[in-house]
């Protein structure tokens, strides 16, 4: 049973009453005066000038002063009526007076540059889907918006479903109706603006759909590959979505391969994305903004390509430095410059979102700020996570706030430093009361920094998986998490395969009965490098897991407010209050605690500039105590503090008994010696046992370590099951075994307890593989050190 009538009216027939959605949840928060107070003396203004007379969205607010169509049109276009009880279709369109009357009468029209399609205020369409044709030009898009009483509430288009299937009958993608799926569409066109419209699009809100086969959105704006004529554009410029509300879309909790959401950009393609030019195939200049999205899946906003033959095993591809990418990481979009780009994303509200909330892609050069999501993957077990990006690049996501998040083994958290980002920024924003934990964390990317965010009660799991090396090091600084002990799965629950740097980080836990999990595999943190962050216990018992940080300390941070009753209900455009109850007090030893660092940027959470006094205070909130530094210098690196001892075989000359030919003839045996744990050698697929892997010193050199290193991926796990550890006898010239293994390698095997060795050469002998290992064996290093050296 719809919740309304079905179909358009007759001309001669009032359309039914559409019932009132009941308002968005009231939020109200009781904070204490003294804490409000004493945070605004150290922190200053509590909302940055910049967003302070922002606008909230008219979804927010009972009345407009009038609507964008009951002014005059300054692009040069005509404006076109629509008045779902008093229009004709019959009738000219241009004036109130001779408005249309269907959805249909707007789709059969292709409209100019500087057009405006002008929806009657309080009316609404039922089973009904607006897709005009045309595109604007530079300065003169096309509008879809409101006119008439200011008072009687956005125009209405409830599609109930009634939209084509993007599946053929056998479950395939039909390329003539992908894209078709929203209460509004738009095809390969470009140059529009849509604004103060009303949108559903489920024939039945009181019920989950769960299974079957259904694609519904919002607005879906698309890009069809197939259908582009030879020369016609193939990157649409110019789109703004703003004061939408969009309610009650629904779905599947299965993945179709397929996504749909609020608003919804796509890019569509049957082939394979080596079939379709460079350069091309993406959105630019986007601003999706002031917008309410509740009870909708899979998302809120959601930007991806979608099809392009992603999936099979040869849509992958390696990168420059032999790493192997499989087609659905999308690396192509990078090497193609398939990016959508100049994309803003802000101050939206989502509630209730099936699963990822704000979910985007394929996309750089992207804003996402100011946006609140409360509960996301409410309707679907699958790894999502609240508001990410994924194979995008030169982005930055600040002052969101994020939660109600579920618990969740695999994602879930609030953030993802996602495959196959290149320098992505995550910073100033509030994630708290989400059960999966806080971030994230899949590897495959190239600078990516969280900084300065605020975590509360993110009690799953802190920093989540890590499934592939990365490019460059990864930075975590000036965080604060306050989590509960007893309640917090661990900090990190993979093993960090690449260089990570935690510093200026609060570790806060108000476990009064358990000390923080740390890990829960050994060697977890063996790329991980801990400086001068803090670790409280409310306990007062540490755990024996704690990393090693010499320049850290173990106090309480003497935070402005109290923990326990941190800020909720606010709004997110009041996020600094959120934070700034987290600001140390005067008397905190954490004041000039951390130290300075580019990655930390240049301002706090609360716009404070950093730094003051000796040194960068330890969390997200710098303190206005000391001499102002103008301009920072990083004199004491902690990209140093790693292993310094001598690695006495680093570049050293290499002979593999077998290297595997592909990745462009990357994988080569002198990776092993470069000191790069991101680069690895590999053994090609039909070599015997032994394999071995000969290092020439050039002259006599005496070690007593030996570290060896497996590569692995999400795709790949350690090979070795057995190898032997030779040292070149010049006089008899042969092989002598000093020491043996039948354990395995796996990651960061350091082996001693045979004493001291001098040679000219050395031998890694892998004399077995493991028995449930198909592929032959993949190391990324071999190091020898001598102690005290």
């Amino acid at each position: 049973m719809r919740p309304f009538d079905t179909g358009p009216p007759p001309d001669d027939e009032a359309p039914p009453t559409r019932p009132r959605l009941s308002a968005r949840t009231l939020r109200t928060a009781l904070r204490a005066l003294f804490t409000a107070l004493l945070a605004a003396l150290l922190v200053g203004s509590l909302v940055p000038a910049a967003h302070a007379a922002a606008t909230p969205s008219p979804s927010r607010t009972a009345v407009l002063p009038s609507w964008p169509g009951d002014t005059p049109n300054t692009t040069g276009g005509k404006d076109y009526f629509i008045d779902a009880t008093q229009g004709r279709d019959s009738a000219a369109g241009t004036s109130p007076a001779t408005a249309w009357r269907t959805l249909a009468k707007a789709n059969a029209t292709t409209f100019a540059p500087g057009d405006r399609i002008l929806l009657q205020a309080g009316e609404h369409w039922q089973d009904q889907q607006l897709w005009p044709k045309g595109s604007g030009s530079a300065g003169r898009p096309i509008t879809i918006s409101a006119y008439g009483d200011p008072s009687a509430g956005r125009p209405y288009i409830a599609a109930n479903g009634q939209v084509p299937s993007p599946f053929n009958a056998d479950g395939t993608k039909n390329p003539a109706t992908v894209g078709l799926t929203g209460a509004i569409v738009l095809r390969n066109q470009q140059y529009w603006e849509i604004n103060n419209v009303e949108l559903s699009n489920d024939n039945d809100f009181a019920t989950d759909i769960t299974t079957g086969s259904y694609v519904r959105d919002g607005i879906m704006v698309s890009i069809n590959a197939d259908l582009l004529k030879a020369g016609e554009d193939s990157a649409m410029d110019h789109f703004r979505i703003s004061d939408v509300f969009v309610h009650h879309l629904d779905g599947p909790s299965s993945w179709q391969k397929i996504h749909y959401g609020a608003v919804d950009f796509q890019v569509f393609g049957s082939k394979s994305y080596k079939d379709y030019g460079t350069g091309g195939h993406h959105f630019k200049d986007v601003r999706i903004e002031n917008n309410t999205f509740e009870n909708v899946e899979l998302h809120a906003v959601q930007f991806a390509f979608n099809w392009f033959a992603a999936d099979g095993a040869d849509a992958g591809q390696y990168d420059e430095n032999g790493k192997w990418h499989e087609g659905w990481e999308q690396l192509w979009v990078r090497t193609r410059d398939l990016y959508s780009r100049d994309v803003y994303i802000g101050h939206n509200y989502a509630e209730s979102i099936g699963q990822g909330a704000i979910q985007l892609a394929n996309t750089k050069n992207m804003t996402v700020e100011y946006n609140e999501v409360n509960g996301y993957l409410k309707r679907y077990d699958a790894v999502s996570c609240g508001l990410y990006l994924w194979a995008g690049a030169d982005s930055v996501m600040q002052y969101n706030e994020v939660y109600g998040g579920p618990n969740n083994e695999y994602d879930g958290t609030p953030w993802d430093l996602e495959y196959t980002n290149f320098n992505v920024t995550y910073q100033f924003n509030y994630s708290h009361d989400n059960a999966a934990g806080w971030m994230a964390y899949m590897g495959n990317s190239s600078n990516s920094v969280a900084r300065y965010n605020l975590s509360v009660n993110d009690n799953g799991v802190l920093v989540k998986n890590m499934l592939s090396t990365n490019y460059s090091p990864t930075y975590f600084t000036n965080n604060t998490f306050v989590y509960d002990g007893a309640d917090l799965d661990y900090v990190h629950d993979e093993t960090f395969l690449s260089r990570v740097y935690f510093l200026n980080n609060i570790f806060y836990n108000t476990s009064r009965t358990t000390e923080t999990p740390w890990y829960r595999r050994t060697g977890a943190l063996r790329q991980a490098v801990f400086s001068n962050n803090d670790y409280y216990e409310a306990g007062g018992t540490h755990s024996t897991q704690e990393p090693a940080d010499p320049k850290g300390t173990r106090a309480d941070p003497r935070f402005v407010g109290d923990p326990a009753d941190y800020v909720t209900g606010v709004g997110v455009n009041r996020i600094r209050e959120a934070a700034a109850h987290f600001a140390l007090r005067t008397d905190s030893p954490l004041i000039d605690a951390g130290r300075y660092n580019p990655h930390l940027g240049t301002e706090d959470f609360l716009g404070t500039h950093l730094y003051y006094g000796a040194a960068p205070d330890i969390g997200i909130a710098e303190s206005r105590i000391g001499p102002k530094v103008p301009h920072p210098v990083d004199d004491d690196p902690i990209e140093e503090e790693a292993d310094n001892r001598v690695n006495l075989a680093l570049g050293k000359p290499v002979t593999a008994s077998s290297t595997h030919s592909g990745a462009n003839g990357t994988l080569t045996a002198a990776k092993l010696t470069d000191g790069d744990l991101t680069t690895r050698w590999a053994a090609a697929d039909d070599a015997a046992y032994p394999i071995t892997l000969d290092i020439g010193f050039g002259a006599d050199t005496t070690f007593d370590e030996v570290y060896l290193d497996e590569y692995t991926d999400a795709g790949t796990n350690p090979r070795v099951r057995s190898f032997a550890l030779q040292r070149w006898d010049a006089g008899t010239g042969a092989w002598v075994t000093f020491a043996s293994r039948d354990t395995g390698i796996g990651h960061d095997l350091t082996v001693t307890g045979f004493g001291s060795v001098t040679t000219s050469r050395l031998r890694v002998a892998l004399t077995g593989k493991i028995a449930t290992e198909q592929y032959t064996p993949t190391l990324t290093e071999i190091a020898t050190y001598r102690t005290g050296e």
